[in-house]
């Protein structure tokens, strides 16, 4: 759902119909009163937030927006028909992601918020690492293997993320050594072999992803 909060009635209305050809549902808000009332029951995935509006402007509506635990990260899209320079950077200056100055052609609104939510998208999937059935959350430090929560120790946890990140390139035993333990660590390659047994053993069937290429070190299997 996309909200679309302008007063001017055929504008609104336009941009509704934009966003609904598109393949957008949309809904629109002639003031931020009604936009606030809303949000109270569904959070929309972007807001086109008109500056120029009866009572709370749209800059006051973009700082509570920014200020709302819910709202913090929401993609918004300021427009505007004074299109002046010191708008534009007071709108980004307080959180606002993109700026569009009346009048605008609608493909390219439709342009702006594709391109918005996909960036907003890639943000949220940013920290979220995924082969098979077997996921790594980089910001959360969790680990899902089958459906499953694993615990691991911080070594442990580390390999695993090399891999997941470099799926298909094979490490050898040293350079796994020198990236995790680090380039001081004095110790045996043996170390790295008891650390990917246990891995494996702790992502249960998940561990089978985890090669073995004979002579040369581990690879995570890039397609499985």
């Amino acid at each position: 759902m996309i909200f679309c909060v302008e007063d001017d009635n055929s504008i609104r209305d336009l941009m509704i119909y934009a966003l609904n050809a598109a393949g957008f549902a949309a809904r629109g808000f002639q003031s931020g009163e009604e936009l606030f009332e809303r949000l109270k029951d569904e959070t929309p995935r972007l807001v086109m937030l008109d500056i120029m509006l009866p009572g709370e402007d749209g800059l006051a509506i973009l700082r509570r927006l920014r200020e709302g635990a819910a709202t913090r990260d929401l993609p918004i899209i300021m427009t505007t028909a004074k299109g002046t320079e010191y708008d534009k950077v007071i709108g980004l200056d307080l959180g606002a992601d993109d700026y569009l100055a009346k009048p605008f052609g609608m493909m390219e609104m439709v342009s702006r918020v594709k391109a918005l939510l996909r960036r907003a998208e890639n943000k949220g999937a940013a920290g979220l690492l995924r082969i098979g059935n077997l996921s790594l959350n980089t910001g959360e430090h969790t680990i899902v293997a089958n459906g499953q929560r694993v615990q691991l120790t911080l070594k442990e946890y580390e390999l695993l993320k090399k891999f997941m990140e470099n799926p298909g390139l094979v490490f050898t035993r040293d350079q796994l050594l020198q990236s995790i333990w680090g380039a001081e660590y004095i110790g045996e390659t043996r170390t790295v072999d008891v650390h990917i047994g246990t891995l494996r053993t702790k992502l249960g069937d998940c561990g089978n992803y985890i090669e073995t290429v004979r002579g040369v070190g581990y690879r995570l299997e890039a397609e499985l």
